[in-house]
């Protein structure tokens, strides 16, 4: 089952916010991101918070859902009402948002555009499943105001995805790939895996090659990440399947950058390549850089200012509150100046535009030599961004800037 969620003050009932986030909200991008706990089956290695039909429990189902999350959106107005601010992104993830009815989807984005209002050219993104949506789910989507949809793709190998416990045919994605092109979505992102066990590097190469030709205009691949209390590390643990080797992941990567890169794809962000400018996915930006979101649903994180708060996790937990007319905020903390330079560092040196060096302190200005000469970072003075070399080693360089 996914992780607990972490310590932190209690949340009012109210949902009111300390005066800091509220008057953070005027200083930058804001943006939704909603959760949608649903999935049709578990992922062995997934540790999201996800549920099936038969792990929610009585009182909770999808059919309910948007009409609960349009609830926090009402509230979310009521909470920072005294600030105006229309929305720039908002992304849906999950879980698999696409399991909900298209219309529903789309009464859930009007309900935010009602509440807050959307800037004109506004990101909105879905994540989806291959298998989870056709031409006329995606038209619909489209009229609604979607503009951008993410595919969960992972691996193009069938034996790959039944290690992860994917149940989409890779056939399928070529196709509802074209769909959403023809629906008039205006970006389509793939996301992939690297380091399944078992995977080789022609397999790896056969996904590559699978995901190019559908022409995306964004990228995503992560390494493999064996989760504590996921069904892929019970495997592991009992000597079914190997751990992901460290060098395999590194040369994958270097594969993937390679690939991604003579395609046209340029990285970003560590883990995130796009086509230009226009193509990055704004709304994560928006994370990377600090700045503010609003987080609906079970389990949904929220920062503003400096303020971040975690809703309760599960969905029956969730609907109770908002039922009881009560903020479903479980906890929250107010980040001190140090921690918000600790996590600007962490953020910011993950992507290409790179970390201001004004926010390392004395040791990590004199860092800054060792890992120019080393390789890890790019030899210029106005900012601290990663070599490819870097980009494999990032948890090491930011180690050794913060120490």
């Amino acid at each position: 089952m996914p992780s607990a969620l972490p310590e932190g003050d209690p949340a009012p009932t109210d949902g009111s916010l300390p005066e800091q986030a509220l008057a953070a909200l005027g200083e930058g991008p804001f943006g939704f991101y909603v959760h949608v706990p649903f999935c049709r089956v578990r992922c062995g290695y997934c540790d999201f918070n996800t549920y099936t039909a038969e792990e929610l429990g009585p009182g909770v189902s999808r059919s309910s859902y948007v009409d609960q999350a349009i609830q926090e959106v009402r509230l979310a107005r009521r909470v920072l009402g005294a600030a105006e601010r229309p929305v720039d992104t908002v992304f849906l993830g999950g879980g698999t948002p696409t399991l909900l009815p298209a219309g529903d989807l789309g009464r859930l984005l009007r309900a935010i555009d009602d509440e807050f209002g959307l800037v004109p050219g506004a990101e909105v993104t879905t994540e989806a499943n291959p298998d989870s949506v056709d031409l006329a789910y995606l038209t619909e989507l489209r009229e609604a105001g979607y503009t951008r949809v993410s595919f969960g793709v992972q691996s193009a190998v069938p034996k790959v995805l039944a290690v992860l416990d994917r149940t989409h045919d890779p056939l399928r994605v070529p196709g509802v790939v074209e769909a959403a092109r023809a629906a008039g979505f205006d970006q389509v992102s793939l996301d992939l895996i690297y380091g399944t066990p078992g995977e080789s590097t022609e397999d790896w190469e056969t996904t590559l090659e699978a995901a190019l030709a559908c022409a995306p205009d964004h990228v995503s691949a992560y390494s493999l990440i064996v989760e504590d209390g996921t069904a892929l590390a019970r495997r592991v643990r009992r000597g079914e399947l190997p751990m992901p080797d460290e060098d395999d992941l590194a040369d994958k990567y270097v594969q993937a950058d390679e690939r991604l890169t003579a395609a046209g794809l340029g990285w970003y962000e560590v883990s995130n390549w796009a086509r230009d400018d226009a193509a990055r996915c704004r709304h994560n930006l928006g994370y990377w850089a600090g700045a503010g979101w609003w987080g609906v649903g079970p389990g949904a994180h929220s920062h503003l200012g400096g303020v971040r708060w975690w809703n309760v996790k599960h969905p029956a937990a969730y609907a109770g509150r908002l039922a009881a007319r009560e903020s479903p905020a479980h906890a929250r903390e107010v980040l001190d100046d140090d921690t918000r330079r600790v996590e600007r560092v962490l953020l910011e040196l993950r992507l290409r535009s790179g970390l201001d060096p004004a926010v390392l302190d004395d040791d990590g200005r004199r860092a800054l030599a060792g890992l120019v000469a080393e390789g890890l970072v790019e030899d210029r003075t106005d900012r601290v961004v990663l070599t490819l070399r870097g980009r494999l080693l990032a948890d090491g360089v930011v180690h050794r800037l913060l120490r």
